[in-house]
């Protein structure tokens, strides 16, 4: 149980961190210092969790857990979910955490219906961000430099409440795939622990800068410019707190930002590049794509690994 609260401690977050802080490290990391957006992102976390700590009598998942019992007894294959998730994050390979930690819990319906949600995530995150970014793309260029101090500021200020806000929404979802190695109820000597552990690792996601896995954010067009940055980090945060509050099925929050990210790159390629072909645009998409499937993958054969352990115990 410890080993693998430790192992998603730090690979869940540093995996996920593209999705909800990516942009905000890639366009923020050179003029602040990373202990002050440390501090800050903490911070959040902390009054997130507290604030489901309180209310949900215990419970840091936002009830995300209720149709995943927890084992009486954890066995090797529990902690080698967020191991293998560990080893992909370090390797940058985007996967579904949801998917790869939960995977070794959940009974077979609840896994179609996490799989179901998330494609259907993944789809509308796709289409929104293609047909907003469509529009916004004739009216503002992102990556147009910003020659009024005061305009730069508004926008650096408008990052962080953005930033904020989307950080605190994938917390309260996401927040499940590292809590399933939790009691239900944490006591207050456990949540300090947790709160300790999960802070640690966030450090060293942003002493890192992101780590390997950045590069999917640093791939995209114009997301080290904070206009781009901070609009994605909106519309994200809509997106995923729409389909958050539909139901408590978990769902890979990975797939809708992966999703998200391609409606926007087909959206904004040739509006400011129209030289370039839609073609070129393929590789970058299917290569994040692929890499989700792979995700997908290897949770459904650690979904059938478990079974046949479970079977021949």
């Amino acid at each position: 149980m410890i080993l693998g609260f430790l192992l998603a401690s730090y690979s869940v977050v540093a995996n996920d961190s593209l999705q909800t802080l990516g942009t905000f490290i890639a366009s923020q990391s050179k003029r602040i210092s990373w202990t002050i957006l440390w501090i800050a992102t903490s911070s959040v976390m902390v009054v997130v969790l507290l604030w489901s700590w309180w209310s949900n009598d215990g419970d840091i998942s936002y009830g995300r857990l209720q149709r995943i019992a927890r084992p009486e007894i954890f066995q090797w294959w529990h902690a080698a979910a967020p191991a293998l998730l560990l080893l992909m994050t370090r390797v940058g390979i985007p996967v579904s955490t949801t998917f790869l930690v939960l995977s070794v819990f959940a009974a077979g319906d609840l896994l179609q219906d996490m799989l179901f949600k998330s494609i259907l995530g993944y789809s509308c995150a796709a289409v929104f961000a293609y047909c907003f970014w469509w529009v916004l793309s004739r009216f503002l260029n992102e990556r147009e430099r910003i020659e009024n101090p005061k305009t730069e500021r508004a926008w650096r200020i408008t990052q962080w409440i953005a930033t904020s806000a989307l950080w605190a929404s994938w917390l309260s979802h996401d927040m499940a795939n590292v809590a399933v190695y939790l009691p239900r109820s944490l006591s207050v000597g456990e949540l300090i622990f947790t709160l300790a552990v999960l802070t640690s690792g966030l450090a060293y996601v942003f002493w890192a800068r992101g780590g390997s896995i950045q590069k999917v954010v640093l791939d995209k067009s114009g997301t080290r410019f904070v206009r781009s940055a901070t609009i994605i980090d909106f519309a994200y945060a809509f997106v995923l707190y729409f389909f958050k509050e539909m139901n408590d099925i978990p769902m890979s929050t990975t797939w809708v930002f992966v999703g998200l990210l391609c409606g926007r790159e087909f959206a904004v390629y040739r509006q400011h590049d129209p030289q370039k072909v839609v073609t070129s645009v393929f590789p970058i998409v299917a290569k994040d794509f692929l890499k989700i499937f792979l995700g997908l993958a290897l949770s459904v054969l650690l979904v059938l690994i478990v079974a046949a352990l479970d079977k021949s115990a």
